[in-house]
């Protein structure tokens, strides 16, 4: 019994220092306040529902975040549906042609990217995470997942350049 208490000491402490960067990741996936919070609250349920299972607890944070990429990928499948936005929506999405910010054009061409390349660039950069550490909690081979980076970068930087040249023809 006390090898269990530990163990959720131990997670309470990790999902504790550790909520923004999961709901951030959350978010990356579902792009929605509301069902990032969702998926953060199910995950920490699933969590602790399975905490005897962790066999190293050296890596129960990238072991927490792993199940938040389960979860959230779970969530999508079962989202498939399109949603319609309202005018007010929109204006936000799509800032005014005249309005130019790197910041907005940086994260329209990270959206456009493939979920495998997207997550992979949000996990390293926004997050600040270790390659080795994306590896683990993405549950792939790190020569993959330094590849996909790699791919990924590429992609970004091939859109950003093509929203570049958009922006100077208007």
């Amino acid at each position: 019994m006390k090898v269990g208490r530990k163990l959720e000491k131990l997670l309470i402490q990790c999902i504790t220092e550790n909520q923004e960067r999961a709901y951030r990741l959350a978010y990356s996936y579902v792009r929605n306040k509301e069902d990032a919070l969702d998926i953060v609250q199910d995950a920490i349920h699933k969590a602790f529902m399975s905490i005897e299972n962790l066999k190293n607890t050296g890596s129960l944070k990238s072991w927490f975040f792993r199940i938040i990429v389960t979860t959230s990928l779970d969530f999508i499948r079962k989202q498939k549906k399109v949603q319609l936005m309202d005018e007010e929506k929109l204006e936000v999405v799509l800032p005014s042609s005249q309005d130019h910010y790197t910041d907005l054009d940086l994260a329209r061409s990270l959206n456009e990217l493939p979920d495998k390349y997207r997550i992979l660039i949000i996990l390293r950069f926004f997050e600040d995470m270790k390659i080795e550490e994306i590896a683990e909690v993405l549950n792939e081979n790190l020569n993959t997942v330094k590849t996909r980076l790699y791919q990924g970068l590429q992609k970004l930087r091939v859109n950003m350049s093509e929203e570049d040249q958009e922006e100077e023809k208007r």
